[in-house]
């Protein structure tokens, strides 16, 4: 396998589908609503924003269709300062959409994305020249469930020879593998374990792999990630680190919205693992990051001002007060 950052100076490139975004405006549901907000979202491309926040050279890389969503997406994501030269445009599939439906416990998201212009990527994009150079290739579970092409994408990105480290998050979307020829939980797990970080939530590896699951038989699950990091929600988030265990537990944080968030903290601790930070330091900014989505109802939230970052990493998140 290739080296694992901080080695190189090449962009972070994440790799898969974002959409247009339409949530209920007040926030209420949306069989309800009589005006509809126009955001973008995507796992990826929130990976990134965030990226792009902590000053990590990132680049996303999909396909939109020739469409104002398509275009309202590139330049959102664009004006945010991350690379979108990698971002196809499809003059012959929409670009994909979905619709938010908050609720008092949960948001219930409705995807139309069946037909995309992103379903339409396959493996030979890897070959494209945005990815030469890359120091970091980030991907999701999401991307193997749109299409057959996808998932041959995800498998020869992760194929023994690739020439850049990639991180994976698990990102099951149990909607999305509705009638598929295999069961997630058997290709998800197959994925993870080929690439050399993954990130997963301990809700979700137990409706995959196991409602007993802990974080060390999530780790037993999958041995081969040189880094695998276990988030149990509102409680802690895990890093295994070859023999080593590291533990950080979450702050509290007052909750407009929790979509993001896990892609949120990916990218902090990713950003994190680039700037040198040892596992602890980098849960912690996991965790800062991931507080910043928790507070906003869009996927993308501000992150504090650079000197209250340093503050806040050098303390206890146990300590942390809202900034």
């Amino acid at each position: 396998m290739p080296p694992l950052p901080p080695d190189g100076d090449g962009p972070v490139v994440c790799l898969g589908e974002t959409m247009a975004a339409m949530a209920p405006e007040p926030v209420g549901a949306l069989d309800t609503a009589d005006l509809l907000r126009v955001d973008v979202a995507g796992a990826e491309s929130n990976v990134a924003l965030y990226l792009a926040d902590h000053g990590i050279p990132a680049r996303w890389v999909s396909a939109v269709g020739d469409d104002p969503f398509g275009r309202l997406i590139v330049r959102r994501v664009g004006t945010a300062g991350v690379d979108v030269s990698g971002v196809r445009t499809d003059s012959m599939r929409p670009t994909g959409l979905l619709f938010k439906d908050p609720g008092p416990l949960a948001t219930r998201v409705h995807y139309y994305r069946g037909a995309s212009a992103a379903a339409a990527l396959g493996p030979e994009i890897l070959s494209d020249a945005c990815l030469r150079g890359a120091r970091l290739l980030h991907l999701t579970g999401i991307t193997p469930a749109l299409s057959a092409s996808c998932r041959d994408l995800v498998e020869k990105a992760l194929s023994a020879d690739r020439p850049w480290p990639v991180s994976f998050d698990v990102n099951h979307r149990p909607a999305l593998w509705a009638g598929a020829a295999e069961p997630a939980a058997d290709v998800l797990r197959a994925l993870a374990d080929r690439a050399d970080i993954v990130f997963v939530g301990l809700d979700e590896a137990r409706d995959l792999w196991g409602a007993q699951l802990t974080e060390a038989g999530v780790r037993a699950l999958l041995p081969r990630p040189r880094t695998l990091v276990v988030k149990d929600g509102a409680h802690t988030a895990t890093a295994f680190t070859g023999e080593a265990r590291h533990t950080v537990p979450a702050p509290r944080v007052d909750v407009v919205e929790p979509v993001g968030a896990g892609d949120a903290f990916a990218a902090g601790y990713l950003a994190g693992l680039l700037r040198g930070d040892d596992p602890v330091r980098a849960l912690r900014r996991g965790h800062l990051t991931a507080s910043s989505a928790l507070r906003v109802t869009g996927d993308h939230g501000a992150l504090p001002p650079p000197e209250t970052v340093d503050r806040l990493l050098a303390a206890d998140p146990a300590t942390w007060s809202a900034h």
